[in-house]
């Protein structure tokens, strides 16, 4: 994998294309797991990209890259959620399957759980996070992010105890 980010040297415009190419998946996947609508994930990653390109953040490491568009997603994500304007809003109907086009048979059941337990779930399964680091990329503590996981499994193996006899 090219390293996209050189030790404590700011993103220059230019390569802003590559970190797209790289990152853009990532940040739309983790905005329409926490607002379950396109429209807002499109807006979101559009959003996440133009901060980076106007703050030109400085990375020591390319886990520090990823981290920082995974972090900025979720205040983005934040922010979106608790604007007055989503609360005055009607939300979209739409098939949230077929816009995530996850290939899992389980990712429907990761959709319905509580919004904190899809976080960590996704972070840890999907993105291959630690716990460790993702108590750092939430801002929560790693027992908290251990409880969450732990809630989730338990809430996920109730939905799969008729679908999969393996559960």
């Amino acid at each position: 994998m090219e390293q996209l980010a050189k030790p404590n040297v700011p993103i220059p415009a230019d390569n802003v294309d590559a970190l797209f190419a790289q990152y853009a998946d990532t940040v739309y996947r983790l905005a329409f797991l926490r607002t379950k609508s396109g429209t807002d994930a499109d807006d979101i990653v559009q959003e996440v990209f133009l901060r980076a390109l106007r703050a030109k953040p400085v990375w020591n490491s390319l886990e520090h890259q990823k981290a920082w568009f995974i972090r900025v997603t979720i205040n983005c994500t934040k922010s979106l959620l608790t604007s007055a304007w989503r609360r005055n809003t009607v939300p979209e109907n739409e098939n949230l399957m077929t816009e995530m086009q996850e290939t899992t048979e389980v990712y429907p059941y990761v959709l319905a759980l509580p919004q904190k337990y899809r976080t960590v779930v996704h972070l840890y399964y999907y993105e291959g996070y630690q716990v460790s680091e993702i108590a750092k990329i939430t801002g929560t503590a790693e027992n908290t992010v251990k409880s969450h996981l732990f809630r989730a499994r338990d809430m996920l193996r109730e939905q799969l105890k008729g679908e999969f006899q393996d559960v």
